[in-house]
């Protein structure tokens, strides 16, 4: 099965539908969102209502579960609660029970899926070695796929009695990264809406399941858009101004 693995769209729509329109071209069996459909960026209902619509399988990040008053507004900056609040204010009581249902953890086809960590689902960043090899016995699975921390990026994991260790694994967009089972893999498709790896691209990521491979995906978009949609809509300027830097 050919699996298109999206996170972090943040309410970006014009990066969305540009995703999508590559993740069409290539036609997987399946589409998965690993979380944070809303969040910082203008349009968080059309956002929603397509992943709603078209994800086979999709999990609630942290500023989902802010939205829906189920993660504490005063862990998050300024920024951030800033926009959670207006994003609460444009989002219908429909998808907000959409949002609310959806958990930080799952499993599907043999793969564990969580939006920050295995053992933290709903905020753990994992973007060093020490935390990655932390989670070598929080799952179960070979593949945890995973979000949260916006890089395009994998580790290698290995351990004995239960202990871990982990090795950082990143490869070039469209070339496939062959996943040994012999090992457990954690694996981070980058962000659809927000990327922070200083490339301003949407990222997604493919999984192979009969071949065990992975691909990362790179798709530009127009990052001005966005900017000038954050504007109009009175979000902080800064998060408009971050995309083009991809950070």
């Amino acid at each position: 099965m050919l699996i298109a693995v999206v996170s972090d769209i943040h309410a970006n729509l014009t990066a969305l539908e540009r995703v999508l329109q590559e993740i069409d071209r290539l036609r997987p069996d399946a589409l998965w969102c690993l979380g944070d459909v809303v969040g910082y960026g203008p349009q968080p209902q059309a956002c929603a209502d397509i992943m709603r619509a078209r994800a086979d399988v999709c999990l609630a990040g942290n500023h989902d579960l802010a939205v829906t008053g189920r993660l504490d507004l005063n862990k998050f900056n300024p920024v951030a609660r800033q926009a959670i609040l207006w994003h609460r204010s444009r989002l219908t009581p429909e998808t907000m029970s959409w949002l609310g249902s959806l958990p930080a953890r799952t499993e599907a086809a043999g793969v564990t899926l969580a939006h920050g960590s295995p053992r933290r689902p709903e905020w753990e960043y994992v973007d060093d070695e020490t935390t990655a090899a932390a989670n070598y016995s929080a799952f179960d699975t070979a593949i945890c796929l995973i979000g949260h921390a916006h890089k395009p990026q994998g580790w290698r994991l290995s351990g004995a009695g239960g202990r871990g260790s982990a090795r950082l694994v990143t490869a070039a967009a469209g070339l496939p990264l062959a996943l040994d089972l012999r090992h457990k893999w954690l694996l981070n498709p980058g962000s659809v809406g927000q990327p922070r790896d200083y490339d301003p691209q949407a990222a997604f990521a493919l999984l192979d399941t009969e071949t065990w491979q992975w691909r990362w995906q790179r798709v530009a978009y127009d990052v001005a858009t966005v900017e000038r949609a954050i504007r109009e809509a009175g979000l902080p300027q800064v998060l408009g101004q971050r995309l083009h830097l991809g950070w």
